[in-house]
């Protein structure tokens, strides 16, 4: 699916409790380069550990690197796997870990690999499933049941972004669709994130993006006609009919075609119906793209206002005005190159 990691990413992984750990990555700025403004200090790298026992991971973690840990870890192990695993996204972050031996700046959050596969298959919150639609560098590979759900995550991005896009578009285009999945609804977004941070994620990984979607659009042949994977400002084209939107729409995660099921009868007809002869009639309006779009950052607008008030806690106060302060900066700096 994408690049294995490099050395330096599998050392990193060595000054956590590795026997947890069954699929783990990298991901954001500090991994794969990004357009816009240029920083002075070096990014944080991200990561993320999905692990087969959340409590053990943590037991072991605190006492390996209690330092990593906010005030909570006073409240031991037990009370920071509960609040992984049933506060949304299902994910606990520990942020701004200096690993001084290698001379850089970490955040990584552990997810029970379960919790993961859910995500990835039902786009229950669209925030790790989300990370997932970009180019990320696999340190432990996926194998198995995760493997076939991360597979399936591309999928259901690449059909709701076609939904999305008109009858002609370009390559670019459709990476920055997928690219926007997950930020679209993001309320940091509003104060804490560039504004460009969709098209300089794509720009500086068009080659990236192609290796994770182009196959899956070769097997979408009779109805999306890539001309040149090699040119992604070439015209490409699609069957917009009623009939390859259904397909579509028949193709997305639980959680979107839940929340499409709900618009339709709000919206249309309280009548209960079949889900399906919903999604029929749905693939009828022209309009379909936007309501899944409006769909989609419900989802996401929930999901990271939740992980936001989480982060207060996990990374407590001090912590999160730091890597707020960090956020902000980099997002002044962007306005001002503009």
């Amino acid at each position: 699916l994408v690049p294995l990691a490099i050395p330096i990413y599998k050392k990193i992984v060595t000054y956590f409790p590795q026997n947890y750990v069954k699929f783990s990555f990298a991901y954001g700025s500090g991994v794969f380069p990004q357009g816009g403004v240029k920083l002075e200090e070096k990014p944080m790298i991200d990561m993320i550990f999905a692990v087969d026992d959340s409590e053990n991971f943590h037991i072991q973690n605190l006492r390996m690197n209690p330092s990593h840990y906010s005030f909570l870890q006073y409240l031991g192990h037990e009370f920071i796997t509960a609040m992984q695993e049933k506060w949304p996204a299902r994910v606990y972050f520990n942020t701004l870990i200096p690993l001084e031996e290698e001379g850089i700046v970490v955040k990584y959050g552990v997810v029970n690999q379960e919790d993961l596969i859910d995500d990835l298959y039902d786009w229950n919150y669209l925030y790790l499933s989300g990370r997932l639609h970009k180019p990320v560098k696999f340190i432990e590979p996926p194998v198995g049941n995760m493997k076939t759900a991360l597979r399936q995550n591309l999928s259901s991005a690449l059909h709701a972004a076609l939904i999305m896009l008109p009858e002609k578009f370009t390559l670019r285009n459709l990476f920055m669709e997928v690219a926007d999945l997950s930020y679209n609804g993001d309320f940091r977004m509003i104060y804490g994130e560039d504004k460009n941070k969709v098209s300089n994620i794509v720009e500086q990984q068009i080659p990236e993006f192609c290796k994770l979607y182009c196959p899956l659009l070769e097997s979408l042949h009779d109805v999306v006609h890539i001309p040149d994977k090699e040119a992604p400002d070439k015209l490409c084209n699609q069957d917009i009919s009623p009939r390859n939107r259904m397909y579509h729409l028949f193709q997305l995660p639980k959680i979107p075609q839940k929340a499409l099921i709900k618009h339709w009868q709000f919206h249309v007809s309280w009548r209960r119906k079949d889900s399906e002869d919903v999604l029929k009639n749905m693939a009828c309006d022209p309009d379909i793209g936007q309501i899944l779009s409006n769909c989609l950052k419900m989802v996401v607008l929930k999901s990271s206002i939740e992980q936001s008030l989480k982060g207060l806690f996990t990374a407590g106060f001090k912590k999160s005005l730091q890597y707020s302060n960090k956020k902000i900066t980099r997002m002044v700096k962007a306005r001002e190159n503009d």
